[in-house]
């Protein structure tokens, strides 16, 4: 008997592995044939979904490209796939599989799909882009989620902000879950380390993460607090927020912040680290944070969408204006004056992580949501929508 097929639509190849890893491997177990797609073919990622049972196909696609040309191919890639492999169930996740993955359905009539809303992005992002490109994008993601059965969301604001801009009008269609989970085995807890606090940012290279603020509250704690530590790790990136090298050089050369450079494995560098940081402007629900809380750190993040669900105040770890550079060093220097807060948010930091946060409860919620899906879903009905009509309804 044939396994039902679920594709699993990403813009970056690693991360399937990452974010996805544990639910491929629940569904692969489960008996669906999975099918990852990516615009990257990272060799070591592409051993490690098959080493899960999955197989991996290439769906090219600029992720912060704005060429209409390039989109067409991404958007008639999906639609190949989708003739070719027949799937039941489609999971799409991040803007641009979300997007093209639906307008790809739109051209059919049995797949089922659904959209998880990571976060709304840079487009939507206080930094983001002009008003002519929001309202396109608001107008592409209503037109994708149009033949979502389901769209997964990691916050209320998010819920709230679709429904603002009028990508959805129903929302019934939408259920919250708390983000992709952390692998509470993997990302276990780890003792702290003795001496003065180690600050650690752990992001994409990207101004709305709130790295510039990092880096100048850094030199206003390093001032009263010269032991004080303040490490940054992430990679390099093409998103228009992007921080460039020449820019971590120079706030390197200061001596207030520590370039790591960038990681397939975080693990030892929370195990190095007394308290996480991220003064993002706007997330999802940040995996990073919810990592460091695994492994029993406390949490100093921004009062904003996303990275406010992840601090109890006062419990485990503060919450700080964004933008706001001296109530982020204010937060800092507390750890300074008592260490022992440290040990007692994050203790309280591992207890939320496996309360609210563990894999295995939130693959449960998404495997009950795609096999209510799958078995609804019927193949036969397959060909495609005549293009005509569809195109006449596709930004509709």
């Amino acid at each position: 008997m044939q396994r039902p097929l679920i594709v699993i639509a990403g813009s970056l190849s690693v991360s399937l592995t990452n974010f996805r890893g544990p639910l491929i491997a629940q569904l692969v177990s489960t008996g669906y044939r999975v099918i990852a797609c990516a615009p990257d073919t990272n060799p070591v990622v592409i051993q490690e979904i098959l080493a899960l049972g999955a197989e991996f196909r290439v769906v090219p696609m600029r992720r912060t490209g704005q060429n209409p040309l390039h989109d067409l191919r991404t958007l008639f890639s999906y639609i190949r796939l989708l003739r070719r492999e027949r799937p039941k169930v489609v999971l799409a996740y991040t803007l641009k599989p979300i997007v093209y993955a639906g307008l790809a359905l739109r051209f059919f009539h049995a797949p089922r799909f659904v959209a998880m809303m990571t976060g709304l992005g840079y487009v939507f992002g206080e930094t983001g882009s002009s008003g002519w490109l929001q309202w396109l994008t608001a107008r592409l993601n209503r037109a994708a989620l149009r033949r979502a059965q389901d769209i997964l969301v990691f916050n209320r604001d998010d819920a709230d902000e679709l429904l603002r801009r009028r990508m959805i009008d129903d929302r019934s269609l939408v259920t919250l879950v708390p983000g992709s989970g952390v692998d509470l085995q993997r990302f276990a807890r780890r003792p702290l380390a003795n001496g003065m606090p180690v600050f650690l940012l752990v992001a994409r290279l990207l101004a709305d993460k709130g790295i510039g603020e990092f880096v100048a509250a850094a030199a206003i704690v390093r001032a009263s607090f010269p032991g004080a530590r303040f490490q940054l790790l992430g990679p390099f990136d093409s998103n228009p927020a992007a921080i460039s090298p020449a820019q971590i050089e120079s706030w390197v050369s200061m001596g207030n912040v520590e370039y790591l450079g960038s990681t397939r494995d975080v693990r030892p560098f929370y195990a190095q680290c007394t308290t996480c940081v991220l003064p993002s402007y706007r997330e999802g629900l940040p995996r990073t944070v919810i990592e460091a809380m695994a492994t029993g750190r406390a949490i100093i993040t921004t009062d904003v969408p996303g990275c406010r669900d992840t601090v109890e105040v006062g419990r485990n770890g503060f919450l700080v204006r964004a933008r706001d550079v001296q109530d982020l060093a204010n937060a800092m220097m507390r750890f300074c004056h008592d260490p022992s807060l440290a040990t007692r948010m994050g203790e309280a930091s591992y207890r939320m992580a496996t309360d609210r946060f563990d894999v295995r409860k939130i693959n449960r919620q998404l495997l009950d949501i795609i096999g209510h899906l799958a078995r609804r879903s019927n193949p036969e009905d397959l060909p495609c929508v005549p293009l005509s009509a569809q195109c006449h309804r596709s930004m509709q």
